[in-house]
């Protein structure tokens, strides 16, 4: 049985958990100096990701697998990390118009966590459990524990049941060697050493985070064809500002003139790609819908090779 000073000893031996005496005067800092050294710390970040490149890229191919068989893409975190893992997968259907159940996020203690405190939750390993029971996880899902401790055992806990029930498993963490990795088939660790703040790790350890979720879910939709080159050929034009994004996209891809543009997104409920490969091909609504259906919803692949304006 670990006793609580065992256990204090482990956290205190954590990078996430390091106090440094590069940091220890930031109370005497006037205003442009203390952000100063935030920001260059902030600064490296994206360093510590780039080390991370190769398990970031098997686990994408791993989502990717699993989605076209099917599957999902299910973060797990509590606080900070569970908060970013929903932001993540909230964003996914606006984006790329996926199925909100495509790409889930799950936090310990439940919706209200988003934005409150719910104490003890993160080491609520059942609460994980159980949440993976009642999205009945499986063989063609794939579960991202998200702890910058790679300790929590929520998180833990989740990985640990997604390969009991087949699913592949993805532990991102900003510590080296950690639990959640070596619980996982993929991991994801990046370090990026003491926070600014002593073991505040919504700062480093969060950005960090963020932007692994960002490549995981971003690489995933461009490899499943939710994009054609840059665009967001998906996009859902659900407000002024998003239908002015598709009638941008569909005149970057086909430069086509204003009107044209607008008669085939409203011909296509303002849909940006079979907007597109109605303006590149000149057929009919029912047509363009069943390529792209035969292409797997992959724009390039269902746009004739011999079409002249075939980027």
């Amino acid at each position: 049985m670990t006793t609580p000073d065992a256990t204090a000893e482990q956290l205190g031996a954590l990078t996430t958990e390091a106090v440094s005496a590069d940091f220890a005067s930031i109370d005497r800092l006037d205003t442009l100096g203390l952000l100063t050294l935030i920001n260059g710390e902030d600064a490296t970040v994206a360093q510590a990701v780039a080390t991370q490149l190769p398990q970031i890229a098997e686990a994408v191919d791993l989502v990717v697998e699993g989605m076209r068989a099917g599957g999902r893409l299910v973060y797990a975190g509590a606080g900070t990390a569970g908060r970013l893992g929903v932001l993540d997968a909230s964003e996914c259907p606006p984006t790329f118009n996926t199925d909100p159940a495509l790409v889930v996020g799950l936090i310990a203690g439940g919706p209200t966590a988003l934005t409150t405190a719910v104490e003890g939750a993160e080491d609520d390993r059942s609460g994980a459990v159980a949440e993976l029971e009642r999205l009945q996880v499986g063989q063609h899902d794939v579960v991202v524990g998200i702890s910058a401790s790679g300790r929590t055992p929520y998180a833990v806990g989740a990985v640990e049941e997604a390969a009991r029930c087949g699913a592949r498993t993805v532990g991102l963490s900003c510590n080296a060697g950690s639990a959640l990795g070596r619980a996982a088939d993929v991991a994801i660790e990046v370090v990026v050493g003491p926070e600014v703040v002593a073991g505040s790790t919504r700062l480093k350890a969060g950005t960090a985070q963020k932007l692994v979720c960002n490549l995981l879910t971003t690489a995933s939709m461009v490899r499943l064809g939710k994009t054609y080159g840059n665009l967001m050929v998906d996009v859902r034009a659900t407000n002024e500002k998003l239908r002015d994004r598709a009638h941008r996209i569909v005149t970057e891809a086909t430069g086509a003139d204003a009107d044209a543009v607008a008669r085939a997104l409203a011909a296509h409920s303002g849909r940006a790609k079979p907007a597109i490969l109605a303006l590149l091909t000149g057929w009919e609504p029912e047509r363009v819908e069943a390529r792209i259906a035969a292409a797997d919803g992959v724009l390039r692949a269902a746009i004739p090779t011999t079409t002249p304006s075939h980027k």
